[in-house]
C-alpha cells in the first residue's frame, strides 16, 4: 500500500535540503503537485511545477471541499494540496511526499491516519534559526524578526507529528530522516 510522508518546519530550518537528500534514495517518493492562485513564473507549466487555479476557481475548490489543506499566503494568493492529485498518485502505486505548513501538515495527517507520517525538522534552537536566516542574506530585518514571530509559533506544533527531527547536524539529520521513512515505508501499516 502506498503511504503520504508529510513533512513541515519553520523556515530556516533545513527542510528543503533534507529533502532533497531523501529524495535522492530509491524509495518510489513522489512529490504532489501543489495547486496555486500565483500565475505561472518563467517556463513553469500547469500541472508540473503546479496547478495554476484563478483566484476565483480556488476559492470554489475550497467551498468544494477539493482541498487536503490550503492557506492564503497573501491576500488573493493561495496554495494548496488537491485530494484528487494525492489520492491519484496513491493509486497509482506512488508514496507521496508533502512539503507543507504545520497547520496543514496536522490536517492531512488526520485525515491519512496510519496510512500518513508527520515529521517536524526542528531548528536547534530560536537563535540558530535567526542565525541561518541572517546567513541567507536574502531578507531584511523586519522579514527576519517575521520568520522568527512565526517559527515561535510553529514550534508549538511540534508535538502533534509523529516525529521531530532537530537539524542541528544537517549529516545526522538526513540519516535520520532516512532510517525513519524507511523504516515507515517497510510497515505494514
Amino acid at each position: 500500500m502506498s503511504k503520504v510522508i508529510i513533512i513541515s518546519a519553520p523556515s530556516g530550518s533545513g527542510k528543503s535540503t533534507l529533502i532533497k537528500a531523501l529524495m535522492a534514495h530509491p524509495l518510489n517518493l513522489h512529490f504532489s503537485i501543489s495547486a496555486t492562485s500565483r500565475p505561472p513564473r518563467g517556463s513553469e507549466q500547469n500541472g508540473v511545477e503546479y496547478f495554476f487555479l484563478s483566484t476565483d476557481e480556488f476559492r470554489a475548490r475550497v467551498a468544494n471541499g477539493e482541498f487536503l489543506e490550503y492557506e492564503e499566503v497573501y491576500p488573493g494568493r493561495f496554495y494548496g494540496t488537491l485530494r484528487s492529485q494525492v489520492e491519484n498518485q496513491l493509486a497509482h502505486g506512488q508514496n507521496v511526499i508533502l512539503d507543507i505548513d504545520v497547520q496543514g501538515g496536522c490536517h492531512v495527517k488526520e485525515v491519512f491516519g496510519p496510512r500518513a507520517l508527520s515529521l517536524f525538522i526542528q531548528p536547534p534552537s530560536i537563535d540558530e534559526l535567526r542565525r541561518r536566516l541572517e546567513g541567507r542574506g536574502t531578507d531584511s530585518p523586519e522579514v527576519i524578526q517575521s520568520r522568527i514571530d512565526k517559527a515561535a509559533f510553529e514550534l508549538t506544533f511540534a508535538p502533534r507529528f509523529d516525529r521531530t527531527i532537530i537539524n542541528d547536524d544537517l549529516e545526522v539529520a538526513s540519516s535520520e530522516l532516512l532510517q525513519v521513512v524507511e523504516q515507515f515505508l517497510s510497515s505494514e501499516r
